[in-house]
C-alpha cells in the first residue's frame, strides 16, 4: 500500500503577511524509492523568518520557491526505507525536506544526526542553523573582543539568544533588545547584562544608558527603526552584522533603509551582511564549540514546539507577531 503524504505547496506569492490562501494543503501517493533514493519520515520542521523571503519572486541568495512547489523548510526525520548506499532505515537525518510528512530524497544535502546527543528539536535550534548563524555572524563578522559591548536585536529569538550568550562566553557585555517584559526577563536568565524592551521603553535613552561608551558590535535581526537607533550609538570602529530584517519582510511599501548610515562614516564603522550557507565547510567546527558550551552549561537553548503539520499557516505568523518564545518548531504526528 502506498503511503499518503500530506504536504503544503506555495499557491500564491504573499502580499504582506502570508494568508492561508497563499498555501495549498494536499495529499499525494508517495512513490517507492528507486535505486540511490530513500524515504524520510519527517518529525520536526524548522519555521524561520527566512521562509518569508523565499516566497518572494526576485533575485536572492537562493532561488524563490516556485508556485506549486512544496514549501521549503529545514527539517529532521528518520529514514524508513532506503536504497541508498550511505543511509539505512532507522538513521536520523536533517535536510531541506519541506512542509510535508514524508520526503523522497537522493541523499544530496542530507546530514546524519545522532538523537542520543541532544533532543531532535535542539538540532534544529542551537545545534542547527540558528546556532550556526549566531556563531559565524558574531565571531567572523562581528569579531568581538573581550570587554566590547555587543547589542543584539531580536534577542529572545533562536539566533539572537545564541548570539548574546556567545558574546558573553567571549568576555563581552551583552545587551539584548526584545519585545515585552517576559522576554526581557528571559534574557536575564540567559546571562545578558541588560535588556531593553522596545515596546515599553524609549529606545534611545535606554541604549545610551546601557551603552555609555557606544556599541562595539551590533547583531541585527530586525532592521527598520531599531537599526537606525543603534547606528546613532555606534562606537569608533564598530561592526554591524546584518543577519535579518524581520520588521521589513511583510512590507507592502518600499523597504525602510537606515537614515543614520552616516554614522558608519563618522565612526569608521563597518556594516556587513551574512548568509550562513557560506560557512557550510566549517559547520563541524561550530557544532563542536556550541555543543561544548552547552555541555558546560554556558549556552542554553529554548524551543517553542507546536503540534500538527496542518497548523503551519497560522503557526508561521507567530514569527512576525513576536508570539514565539525561542526557536519555533513544528512537530509532525507519526502516522
Amino acid at each position: 500500500m502506498k503511503r499518503k503524504n500530506h504536504r503544503f505547496l506555495l499557491a500564491a506569492r504573499p502580499q504582506g503577511l502570508p494568508k492561508p490562501s497563499d498555501f495549498a494543503f494536499e495529499v499525494e501517493d508517495l512513490r517507492e524509492p528507486g535505486d540511490g533514493e530513500l524515504v524520510v519520515q519527517v518529525r520536526y520542521i524548522s519555521l524561520d523568518p527566512a521562509m518569508r523571503g523565499w516566497m518572494n519572486e526576485g533575485k536572492s541568495y537562493v532561488r524563490p520557491i516556485a508556485i506549486g512547489e512544496v514549501m521549503r523548510a529545514i527539517a529532521i526525520g528518520r529514514v524508513i526505507e532506503s536504497k541508498h548506499p550511505k543511509f539505512a532505515a532507522g538513521d536520523h537525518v536533517t535536510g531541506m525536506f519541506g512542509l510535508q510528512e514524508y520526503a523522497l530524497s537522493n541523499g544530496e544535502g542530507l546530514t546524519p544526526v545522532d538523537p542520543r546527543l541532544a533532543p531532535l528539536p535542539v538540532m534544529l535550534s542551537t545545534l542547527g542553523m540558528p546556532g550556526l548563524t549566531a556563531y559565524f555572524g558574531l565571531l567572523d563578522i562581528g569579531k568581538p573582543v573581550a570587554g566590547n559591548t555587543v547589542v543584539v536585536s531580536g534577542a529572545a529569538g533562536a539566533v539572537g539568544s545564541a548570539a548574546g550568550q556567545i558574546a558573553r562566553i567571549h568576555g563581552c557585555r551583552a545587551v539584548g533588545i526584545a519585545g515585552g517584559a517576559d522576554k526581557c526577563r528571559y534574557l536575564g536568565e540567559l546571562g545578558f547584562d541588560a535588556a531593553i524592551d522596545y515596546k515599553a521603553e524609549d529606545m534611545r535613552k535606554s541604549l545610551r544608558a546601557h551603552c555609555p561608551d557606544g556599541v562595539n558590535v551590533y547583531f541585527d535581526n530586525v532592521g527598520g527603526d531599531i537599526l537606525d537607533v543603534v547606528l546613532a550609538q555606534l562606537a569608533r570602529r564598530a561592526r554591524v552584522v546584518l543577519c535579518g530584517a524581520i520588521s521589513q519582510y511583510n512590507n507592502t511599501t518600499p523597504i525602510k533603509g537606515p537614515s543614520n548610515y552616516l554614522s558608519l562614516l563618522v565612526n569608521r564603522a563597518r556594516m556587513e551582511g551574512m548568509i550562513v550557507f557560506d560557512y557550510a565547510s566549517r559547520y563541524p567546527e561550530a557544532v563542536r564549540d556550541i555543543a561544548g558550551w552547552m555541555a558546560a552549561g554556558k549556552l542554553k537553548s529554548r524551543e517553542d514546539i507546536v503540534d500538527g503539520l496542518q497548523t503551519f499557516p497560522e503557526t508561521l505568523l507567530k514569527l512576525f507577531s513576536g508570539e514565539n518564545f525561542g526557536k519555533l518548531v513544528l512537530r509532525v504526528a507519526e502516522r
